[in-house]
């Protein structure tokens, strides 16, 4: 009768898949960097589904997760079935360096293009970058919808707004520096910008969740770049928060999943990633929060002309080359400086 879950879904040959994944020993290691209350749902599913193949789930850091793995499999001891991270050029670096192996899942027509590559690592989900703000302390009518508009803003109220703009630290953070490259690679303006917050002396952090309890408490009025989902699920139960997708574009990130070369637990690896991009699982995390990459399922989305998706591949990893990085922050720092002039 236990087999008879997964059959369930009317897919040929799950059966056999489980019960290979059985004989693997009916576990699957996750290493992922995705809180674990937001995945809990999507683990009891899959348990549900997998008629005894349990979910080891590792919440980790983006930075620890990277390190852990790499040194793990260069030990020859791989720990992990499948990687899942919000890092996406250090996952784009990890798969180019050969840790992931190369599996076509069964949902992969159900994906936009752009989620897969070389059938290695896909994209579990879609989420917007955002501007969050302190609802008490900024008018609505005065919100600036547009990063031009934003800049603008900063420059006019230096003086009202210096210490009180939150942002990642890209010397600390792999997220704040992904979202600066691609602030960078988005617009010529972006320069501008960047001298507008660093006048203002930003009040640095190294996560989204350090960022929206400032707003809350009212230590700055603004936080620029957080993870809009995450942001607008402390807003449905803090009413301080108030979070705006900028008009003119919106980055929109992915947590990146692939089965890592090696995997202990292969068969089981496979059908975790395969439940992960299935409409059901999509349907779980997108009622957690999480916007789903497939289209076929409901959830709100930006418009197609405000959206703007973080390129994957080659493009991605190269901002992680010594050189490219040493730039970059260079480029912030030049920025900052500008809060220490008169």
């Amino acid at each position: 009768m236990a087999l008879l879950a997964w059959s369930y879904l009317g897919r040929d040959g799950e059966a056999a898949r489980v019960a290979r994944a059985q004989r693997e020993g009916g576990v699957v290691e996750v290493y992922a960097n995705v809180d674990a209350g937001a995945v809990a749902s999507l683990i009891a599913a899959f348990e549900r589904r997998g008629a005894g193949v349990t979910v080891r789930y590792h919440d980790l850091s983006a930075d620890v997760l990277d390190a852990r793995f790499r040194r793990e499999a260069d030990a020859g001891k791989v720990g992990a079935d499948i990687v899942w991270s919000s890092a996406m050029a250090m996952q784009a670096k990890l798969v180019n360096d050969g840790y992931a192996q190369t599996y076509a899942s069964r949902e992969k027509d159900a994906l936009p293009a752009e989620a897969v590559w070389n059938d290695q690592s896909y994209r579990i989900t879609a989420e917007p970058v955002a501007i969050a703000y302190n609802r008490a302390q900024v008018a609505q009518q005065g919100l600036a919808r547009t990063h031009a508009a934003f800049a603008q803003m900063l420059r006019a109220r230096r003086a009202d707004l210096t210490g009180k703009v939150a942002t990642y630290d890209p010397a600390r953070s792999g997220i704040g520096y992904l979202f600066l490259t691609q602030d960078l690679a988005a617009t010529r303006d972006t320069q501008a910008l960047l001298e507008a917050l660093g006048a203002t002396r930003p009040v640095l952090m190294e996560t989204t969740g350090a960022m929206l309890d400032a707003v809350a408490r009212g230590d700055v009025m603004y936080a620029y770049n957080v993870v809009g989902p995450y942001a607008e699920e402390r807003a449905k139960a803090d009413p301080r928060i108030g979070v705006l997708y900028p008009e003119d574009y919106s980055i929109v990130a992915s947590r990146v999943a692939f089965v890592a070369r090696g995997a202990p637990h292969p068969a089981a690896a496979r059908l975790f990633l395969d439940f992960l991009l299935s409409r059901e699982g999509q349907d779980i995390l997108a009622r957690a929060g999480l916007p789903p990459v497939r289209g076929d399922v409901a959830a709100p989305r930006l418009a197609s002309g405000q959206a703007r998706a973080i390129p994957g591949g080659p493009r991605l990893f190269v901002n992680l080359d010594p050189i490219k990085r040493q730039r970059v922050l260079e480029t912030w720092s030049a920025a900052l400086a500008q809060g220490k002039s008169p």
